[in-house]
């Protein structure tokens, strides 16, 4: 070979060895969904795709987001719910406006003192079968804000869910262990029927057909919330609840209303926040801990050192500690909630952290207040026209109280397990014996539900997200918040950092798994006591940026997905 040849030969094999480093060589190694028009991002693929079908229909966010709710019933039957409630942030681009809808369900109105005294001593009977469901407002918190702000018929909107339903799922591997896990599903017949095929969870590959939903979603599409709450549903579930003692009644289910108001919000390092206000205890936590951040600087430091999950770990333990004491349902309890996230509050909170050195949770005190001068589901939308709806809505536990309402398939929440029941109790200090969220007839139990849509400095769209996850929600959205904002992380990146999570008045410090030992040993040289969780929270995000709009399902559990409109 001719010197003239060889150097070809290596200029081709170093061009072509070049040209595959640029091509694999991706800045992250998790990578958002881009797109230039409508994206839903949910818990579930199959769902979010629902979710697009609606947009390209001509539907637009609010539209996309029943449709979502409603499928998810199916495809994520332990979280998505009819039988449960929520909390909703709707964006609407041409008012620029934002609203947040309650629809958090609601404590029956016929309890009495001896029905909270069983509750309150028959544990088991408050979290699993009849008794333990609060009037759901699912349907009511959709419809009523599709009836306000939605563009397509009722009907249109609910045809491929209702398609969906008569078609069948196939069951995943997360279903069936999930079902599996839930034991109150084995305690009520008509979810047995459903969930369970000759004496054992539905198996992995079995095609799911869900005629009942299918005939829910039928009188829904026909006679809109009327169904649901006065109808052929609600006699189903009356019938139900009569004969085997529970506490709704017709007339619970007749005057539940979604209630409509403005966020509560604050401003983080030139970013508004803007969050759903009380029974929503989670969002308090989170603004709260951000304002208490926002007193230090991150500039100099990572997302993963352990000065940095050191404050962070700070700040969210004194916003849990206000959410703990001081957080219920406005109508029965005068929430202190603008103090709860002033800047005053968290510049005297900050005052109160030690850099290197964890806080004793005995030695904060939440009447300082006063003295001063897991599992759910989460999605998040966005149409062409830049209309958004952040939505997180609950059954309570997964598959939430088991009990299914015969020939409907409709899943009821436990949320009565949700109020304070060691109320008036001098010996307990945790949230089940909070003030503001004591067991009264119609009223909302505190939740740790946080949907979030972000503006930055130019009070521009940049973030929608939320988790379920119980008490560590607000520690999945703080995370992601600050990767973003103070890190400036892609949304693949931020949404991946291992999780950490301190309640109030807990002593551990949890962090999932990720972090180095020297970070671990650094932070327990602080004085926490650390303890290895599994994974937390599930955000399902949205964020705008340069690149256009970046989608990121967290990993953190199977079968989420973005979809997007293709232009």
């Amino acid at each position: 070979m001719t010197l003239r040849n060889i150097f070809l030969s290596l200029l081709f094999v170093s061009s072509y060895a070049w040209g595959q480093v640029r091509y694999i060589d991706y800045p992250s190694p998790f990578h958002p969904t881009i797109g230039n028009s409508g994206m839903v991002v949910s818990q579930n693929q199959a769902s979010s795709n629902i979710g697009v079908e609606i947009l390209n229909m001509g539907g637009n966010a609010i539209d996309a987001a029943v449709a979502v709710g409603f499928s998810l019933a199916i495809t994520l039957p332990r979280a998505g719910n009819l039988g449960g409630g929520g909390f909703m942030l709707v964006y609407l681009n041409d008012e620029k406006k934002t609203i947040a809808v309650d629809f958090r369900s609601a404590a029956p109105k016929n309890l009495s003192k001896k029905d909270f005294l069983y509750l309150k001593n028959n544990y088991d009977q408050r979290r699993y079968g009849y008794k333990a469901s609060g009037v759901p407002g699912t349907v009511a918190g959709l419809l009523q804000t599709h009836d306000r702000y939605g563009k397509l018929p009722l009907k249109k909107i609910l045809q491929p869910v209702i398609r969906q339903a008569q078609n069948g799922i196939v069951v995943s591997y997360d279903l069936n262990q999930a079902i599996g896990s839930a034991n109150q599903i084995s305690l009520n017949s008509e979810s047995k029927n459903i969930y369970y095929k000759n004496g054992s969870p539905v198996e992995e590959h079995f095609l799911m057909k869900r005629p009942d939903l299918a005939w829910t979603f039928s009188e829904i599409a026909r006679n809109g919330e009327e169904a649901f709450y006065t109808g052929s549903i609600a006699k189903k579930m009356i019938q139900a609840m009569q004969e085997n003692s529970g506490y709704i009644t017709a007339k619970d289910l007749q005057e539940y209303e979604p209630r409509f108001a403005e966020p509560i919000k604050t401003t983080y390092r030139n970013h508004q926040i803007f969050a759903h206000p009380p029974p929503a205890g989670g969002a308090a936590v989170l603004l709260e801990g951000l304002n208490i951040l926002e007193n230090f600087s991150t500039d100099e430091i990572g997302p993963n050192s352990a000065r940095f999950l050191h404050l962070f770990a700070e700040a969210l333990q004194r916003g849990h500690m206000d959410r703990s004491r001081f957080m219920g349902d406005p109508q029965f309890y005068d929430v202190p909630i603008n103090k709860i996230i002033s800047k005053e509050r968290a510049n005297s909170l900050a005052k109160t952290i030690n850099l290197e050195e964890a806080t004793p949770p005995n030695t904060l005190n939440p009447d300082s207040l006063f003295q001063e001068g897991e599992n759910t589901t989460h999605y998040s939308i966005i149409d062409q026209n830049g209309n958004v709806v952040s939505n997180t809505y609950t059954l309570g536990y997964s598959f939430g109280s088991g009990v299914t309402i015969p020939g409907t398939g409709i899943l009821l929440d436990n949320q009565m397990n949700n109020f304070a029941y060691q109320y008036g109790n001098p010996e307990v200090i945790d949230r089940s014996a909070s003030i503001g969220n004591r067991l009264e007839p119609g009223k909302r139990p505190m939740s740790t539900m946080t949907p979030v849509i972000i503006f930055d400095e130019n009070n521009e769209l940049k973030l929608i997200t939320g988790s379920p996850g119980g008490a560590l929600i607000p520690a999945a959205v703080l995370r992601v918040i600050t990767g973003i904002i103070d890190f400036n992380l892609n949304l693949g990146e931020a949404t991946m950092l291992p999780r950490i999570h301190k309640d109030w008045p807990y002593k551990n410090l949890r962090l999932e798994k990720g972090f180095s030992q020297d970070t671990i040993q650094i932070l327990e040289s602080y004085g926490h006591e650390l303890e290895e969780s599994k994974t937390m929270g599930s955000t399902q995000s949205i964020l705008i940026s340069t690149k256009g709009k970046e989608g990121f399902a967290d990993l953190r559990r199977p079968n989420a997905g973005v979809a997007i409109q293709i232009d």
